[in-house]
Parts: structure tokens; C-alpha cells; sequence
């Protein structure tokens, strides 16, 4: 696809509007390859008003951050710092984690700690973790928590398996990560995050917020649609604060940086060729979910393509994708907006077709 045509143009700004159509309060969707790039938007702003989201407004990420994590651990990784299928243990004594979970096992997600925004088995029992969603979180949303404080929650929980002996997505492990980050650095991981990905690639909207619950750039509102008791409501939840998801969901971006960082991670610019291929790789216990070290891969007809999605608990959700060599990219901002709709359905077909249209 080149995305000089007007024809291609008028597809991605349906692909865009398809978001809206099914539910979704407002998008911005940003598209790059080798010839040059496209930014198209789609819904509104702010509810009860008709400006479109801002061009390169800044969002809340969600797990798009776990990229950004494992490139710098892959990064102390090249430089012998720490070491890939090392111990964590050793590093975060304070924690006493099961000495067999390796640097590895975080990043893939077979470390078995328990996610502490709650587990979800197979058989449809739930263990409740951090108030993360519906009305506990809504009404909580603005409640602050230490790293510390989410490791030694998850650690107060039974492990969902042995280490390294089945695969479930946790939150838990990139918060470890990023505190492995600091006890091997001596830096904070904000530190460490700047000086190795946000200034050299110039990413002028991306920042890990700690504790701070706004929005400080340009941006949309997002709203969070819940049931209380019999009635549903939908609140503005713009402002919430992400240190529950600590490193593991927490970053503010723009989809000007996640290009960037996409395109330059991929390119080769961020991690060795070697460590960049591991990265890619997915852990076979991930089944067709082809998880690897922060990122997913996903075929299409034509080529393979790497990607790492993400949500925060409510409001926004980011899409980060590319091709193999980082020259085509498809990044975006998406906020929820109030309708009656089940997300889980909606999403789904609309991102294929969105995916399928950039990447044919």
C-alpha cells in the first residue's frame, strides 16, 4: 500500500469511521510508509460538543508500554548488565520471588505471578485482584500505588503455575521488569526511559506519568460506561491515576512517538539484531497469540508483522503496528465514547479490517 493515492486516502478514512460507527467516542489513526504519511481522525473530543480529536493529541497507552520496557531491559541485556535467562531474585531481594523466574519469564509472560489486576482461568473462575474495571474502579480511579505495593499484592496471591510452565498474560511482570531496571541501574526507570528511547528519538509527548492523573497535552476525553447496581453509567475518567499499572500500562504518547519508536525499534536503531529477533519470536506456550519479548506477531497475506496493543482500565486505547523493517507503520489513539455496546464484540472486526487495509 502507498499511502500517496487519494483512493488509499478515502479507505483509511472509512477504516477510521468504522471505529466510530460501531461505538468508539473518537480515533486518530496514523499511517506511515516508505513514501510518506497520513493522519486522518474520526468522532469527536469531548462529548455534548463536535471537535474532532486532536491531530498528535496525547493518550493514555495502556500496555504499549510493556514495548517500551522490554527494549530496555533487551537494552541491559546487550550491554551485560543483566542477563536473558538469569535469575530475577538476586536483584529485588526484598521481594523473595521464586529464584527459578529468569529475566525471560517477565517479559513472555510464563513467570506465573499472579496478575495483580486479577486472573481469569479457563473454567471461568476469577480471582479478584486491584480494583481495575467496573464500578470498584470507577468510583477508585484516583487512588495511588507504589510499584512495591502491586509486586507484594501479586505476591500476597497463589501463583497461577510453576515458572516457565505455562504461559498467561500479567501485568505483574513488567512492573517487576522496571523495578529489575532500577536495582540493576541505580537510576529510576523514568530516568532510564528518557536518556535511552525519549530523547534520542525525539519523542516529545511520550512520559511516564507516575502518580500524576492528568493529561498535561493536547487531548480527547475518554469515557468509562458501567453498571451500578440496575442502572448504567458513563463517567469522564480522563483523569484517573496510572500508577496501577505501573510500567506495565501506564505511559501517555502520541502516535507521532509510538511511529517513531515503532519504526525505530524495528528498524534496528534500539536493540541488536540478535536480541531484536527474540523479541520477535514468540514463546510457543503463548499459543496463537504468538507473544514474544513485548511483542506480538501476526501474519497477514503478505508479510509478517509485529504489534503490541493496549488499553488503559478505562477511556483509551492505543494500536502500535509495523513491518518488519519499521517503514510501515499503523499507530493510533482511540477513545470510548458512551454508547450501549459491547467492546469486545465490536473491536475485533474493525481492527482486522483496519489491519488488513494498511498491511496488504
Amino acid at each position: 500500500m502507498s499511502i500517496q493515492t487519494p483512493s488509499v486516502h478515502s479507505t483509511l478514512q472509512q477504516a477510521a469511521q468504522e471505529f466510530v460507527d460501531a461505538g468508539f467516542g473518537g480515533l486518530e489513526l496514523r499511517v506511515h510508509d516508505e513514501h510518506g504519511e497520513w493522519v486522518g481522525t474520526a468522532g469527536i473530543r469531548e462529548l455534548g460538543r463536535t471537535e474532532a480529536p486532536p491531530v498528535d493529541g496525547q493518550f493514555r497507552v495502556g500496555s504499549v508500554t510493556k514495548t517500551f520496557v522490554s527494549t530496555v531491559v533487551l537494552q541491559l541485556v546487550a550491554e551485560g548488565k543483566l542477563e536473558l535467562d538469569g535469575a530475577v531474585a538476586g536483584h529485588l531481594t526484598r521481594f523473595g520471588l521464586d529464584p527459578r523466574i529468569t529475566v525471560r519469564m517477565l517479559l513472555d509472560h510464563t513467570s506465573g505471578l499472579f496478575n495483580y489486576t486479577g486472573e481469569y482461568y479457563p473454567d471461568g473462575t476469577v480471582v479478584a485482584g486491584l480494583p481495575a474495571t467496573g464500578k470498584e474502579w470507577a468510583d477508585n480511579r484516583l487512588q495511588g500505588y507504589t510499584p512495591d505495593e502491586l509486586v507484594e499484592f501479586a505476591l500476597g496471591k497463589p501463583a497461577r503455575f510453576e515458572p516457565g510452565a505455562e504461559w498467561s498474560y500479567s501485568n505483574t511482570n513488567y512492573t517487576v521488569a522496571a523495578l529489575l531496571i532500577e536495582a540493576v541501574t541505580g537510576r529510576s526507570f523514568v530516568e532510564e526511559l528518557t536518556e535511552r528511547i525519549v530523547e534520542p528519538l525525539g519523542l516529545t509527548g511520550t512520559v511516564e506519568p507516575g502518580a500524576r492523573t492528568d493529561i498535561p497535552g493536547p487531548h480527547s476525553h475518554g469515557y468509562f460506561r458501567y453498571q451500578d447496581g440496575d442502572e448504567w453509567k458513563v463517567v469522564d475518567v480522563t483523569e484517573q491515576n496510572p500508577s496501577l499499572l505501573f510500567a506495565a500500562g501506564s505511559m501517555l504518547s502520541t502516535t507521532k512517538d509510538l511511529h517513531k519508536f515503532m519504526s525505530a525499534l524495528q528498524g534496528g536503531k534500539l536493540v541488536p539484531a540478535e536480541l531484536l529477533s527474540q523479541m520477535r519470536t514468540p514463546q510457543p506456550k503463548s499459543g496463537p497469540l504468538n507473544y514474544g519479548l513485548g511483542l506480538f506477531a501476526q501474519d497477514t497475506a503478505s508479510e509478517t508483522i509485529y504489534h503490541h496493543n493496549g488499553s488503559a482500565p478505562g477511556g483509551y486505547g492505543a494500536l502500535m503496528y509495523s513491518n518488519a523493517d519499521g517503514t510501515k507503520t499503523l499507530t493510533a489513539a482511540i477513545t470510548m465514547g458512551d454508547a450501549d455496546v459491547d467492546l469486545l464484540q465490536i473491536f475485533p472486526p474493525a481492527l482486522a479490517r483496519l489491519v488488513e487495509t494498511v498491511f496488504n
